[in-house]
């Protein structure tokens, strides 16, 4: 009965073509910034910052977002929207992740220093099925750096996310590799190789993927309000079809589900500071070691950082990939750095049936991969200085380490240490202010994409 009435309401809402987004929180945004009377979306001139990511699709979906006046808190909620759909195998609704966000004005949300939002995938209260499934973080941290950071409301942040999963889009090269590498086990689900071998055989770079059943998710999303999926009609379903998927998450284990604030991990370096992510995001811990290690000794920097990322790091991780991260700027010196994981490549290799949502691995089966994402800003200055997101399982912290020390030290982006991989952003003449010093570098053996405007 809590199907048939979800999809009597949702054909109701979808009916009503709202035009206003109720949060979960019951706060209504109507202001579209750089709107004129009209509500079209001003193209903005001069720099208008930049963003590196994985995947290319949700990149450009960011600098879209930058270009009609949005900041980078606006740019990274509809880049991570976006991943959801173009990179559901590190990123899907079912994923979780964690951000540093930076603001630089003293009126700032956190007076001007950087903070931390939390929304690591969690393990349900009972973990049970033969494929444990996390708990879905994603939305809730989105929509909390959103609400905190963002000058746009999260429906409209949604709303690029949603068309492209309705109407379809060229699977990027990122994407592609990730689905070379499980097409078996992941078509041996029926629910996932409806959407993604709907003729029999994976699909692969340049194949079409239309995602009908997320698409009506995200409608949800973007009319009824977050809400929906923690403690509504949604919520009911998603309880309901984990079950179905193997991997039960408890409408108790929805309701519970908080993203939250923490201040992140502070090191100095020379005149600038560096925050790193604080546990229980442990790539935090690590990158802050590796790179203390590198300051100390540049030449014996990779042997020394690898030593001292373990060291924190405590556990060794599977080889296969699990994560993504994204860097984003705007003109003003505001910077958002992520890392969302799926705990495993595409999962636990299910899709929740009637909703496209691949469903991520629980940490009580898989373990946690390092998250790693840091923001370097200068405290007197009130400016940014690099802006970093890394992954590659055990590689993720070095590789946030190496990065950050070549931005600061204002040496040209080179290749990090296998497996990990880094986007990066780095601005030697600071931010805001010298925007013709910034450079945008995406990973160069990824299928990533840097892209800046103005």
């Amino acid at each position: 009965m809590a199907s048939k009435s979800y999809y009597r309401l949702a054909h109701r809402v979808v009916a009503l073509g709202l035009a206003v987004s109720i949060t979960g929180c019951g706060a209504v945004k109507r202001t579209v910034l750089g709107a004129p009377a009209d509500g079209t979306p001003q193209i903005q001139t001069g720099f208008i910052g930049g963003v590196v990511a994985d995947e290319p699709r949700a990149a450009l979906a960011a600098k879209q977002v930058l270009a009609v006046g949005g900041n980078a808190a606006d740019a990274a909620t509809a880049l991570g929207m976006m991943l959801a759909v173009t990179l559901p195998s590190r990123a899907s609704l079912g994923a979780g992740g964690a951000c540093v966000a930076y603001q630089p004005a003293a009126d700032s949300p956190n007076k001007g220093q950087p903070e931390a939002i939390m929304f690591l995938p969690a393990a349900p209260a009972a973990v049970a099925g033969d494929r444990p499934a996390a708990v879905p973080m994603l939305v809730r941290g989105l929509y909390l750096l959103s609400a905190r950071y963002g000058t746009r409301t999260f429906a409209q942040a949604v709303a690029p996310a949603e068309a492209t999963a309705r109407f379809g889009f060229t699977i990027s090269r990122a994407l592609g590799n990730d689905l070379t590498q499980v097409a078996g086990p992941l078509v041996a689900d029926p629910e996932a190789a409806a959407i993604f071998a709907p003729n029999g055989v994976a699909l692969g770079e340049g194949g079409k993927l239309v995602q009908l059943q997320l698409a009506a998710i995200l409608t949800q999303l973007r009319t009824v309000g977050v809400g929906d999926m923690y403690t509504g009609l949604l919520s009911h379903k998603l309880a309901e079809v984990s079950a179905q998927a193997g991997g039960p998450v408890s409408v108790d284990d929805l309701r519970m589900a908080r993203a939250t604030l923490a201040p992140p991990l502070s090191v100095q370096a020379g005149n600038d500071q560096l925050a790193w992510l604080p546990p229980p995001a442990d790539g935090g811990l690590a990158a802050a070691a590796a790179f203390s290690a590198i300051q100390k000794d540049p030449n014996a920097g990779q042997s020394a950082a690898d030593a001292a990322a373990a060291q924190a790091r405590g556990h060794a991780l599977p080889a296969l990939p699990a994560s993504t991260s994204f860097a984003v700027v705007d003109g003003q010196g505001g910077a958002v750095a992520c890392a969302l994981s799926m705990d495993n490549l595409f999962g636990t290799g299910r899709v929740a049936p009637g909703t496209g949502i691949v469903l991520a691995a629980s940490p009580a089966a898989k373990p946690a991969p390092l998250l790693e994402a840091g923001i370097a800003w200068n405290q007197n200055l009130h400016a940014l200085r690099a802006v970093v997101g890394a992954s590659g399982q055990n590689g993720a912290a070095v590789a946030a380490a190496q990065a950050m020390a070549q931005a600061l030290a204002g040496a040209a982006p080179a290749a990090v240490s296998e497996p990990g991989r880094a986007n990066v952003i780095s601005c030697p003449g600071y931010l805001p202010g010298s925007a013709e010093s910034c450079r945008f570098t995406a990973d160069p053996r990824g299928a990533g994409l840097a892209a800046t405007g103005g």
